[in-house]
Order: C-alpha cells, then structure tokens, then sequence
C-alpha cells in the first residue's frame, strides 16, 4: 500500500479509533502503516486541532496525545510541515471550491506529495483530487 496524507478530523477519528471514520480511510491509513509507509499530517492540522480546542470542541488532552503519537518513531503518524513548495500547490486549490485557508492547505499538502487525502469533507473530494473516505 502507499503512503496517504490525512486531514485534521480523519487524524482525530484514527488516533481515537472513533467510528466516524469511513471503513475505507481507516484501511488506507491501517495499509500504510502496515507495509512501514507513513500517513503524513500536514503541520497545519495541529494549528488546527489548538483552534478547535479553544474553542471547546474537542477535549485539551486529545492535542497532546497526538503529539505523542507523532514523536514516537514508530508511528506511522508523520507531520508534514508547510513549505514554500506547498504554497505554490495551493494556488492550484480553487479558492471557490475550497474556501477554508487550512482545508486548502491540507489539500496543497496532498497534492504536493501526489499521494491521496484521507478526507470526509465534501468540498475537498469534489476537487480533482484523489481522495479516499
């Protein structure tokens, strides 16, 4: 299996072994990490992740959980920082189509490294993207 980029809630829903996650994200996710490929999560999902703790929608620990996960070399969870590279793809995500600065980023992240975006949201795999939910 390849490598996969996830998006913040798909990240959320793996770390917790939630049931939103789709029967198919939880798999490409699972392969990658199987085969010792990574599941890159683009650093702006953890802005994001403080952004949604501020604002009381999801529980303080679940960040530094994550961020455990994401120090221990053994995870298959990898952050994946924000580049100049990565801006000049974003200007390739249609701002109409994908109108949440880090939904686009997310996806300029995916397209950068050419790999799939596990994603639910609904305006990112209306894109040309190749997403998997």
């Amino acid at each position: 299996m390849s490598p996969c980029v996830t998006d913040t809630h798909a990240l959320v829903w793996y770390v917790l072994d939630a049931p939103e996650l789709s029967t198919d994200a939880r798999q490409a996710m699972q392969n990658a990490a199987a085969s010792g490929e990574p599941v890159f999560v683009p650093s702006i999902c953890l802005v994001e992740l403080v952004y949604l703790i501020e604002k009381s929608r999801l529980p303080k620990p679940l960040l530094e959980r994550i961020r455990q996960t994401l120090a221990n070399p053994n995870s298959e969870l990898t952050i994946y920082n924000l580049t100049d590279k990565i801006t000049e793809s974003l200007e390739l995500i249609p701002r109409n189509q994908v109108p949440d600065m880090p939904d686009r980023i997310i996806a300029a992240t995916a397209l950068y490294l050419n790999l799939p975006l596990v994603t639910r949201d609904g305006k990112i795999r209306a894109t040309n993207l190749t997403t998997i939910w």
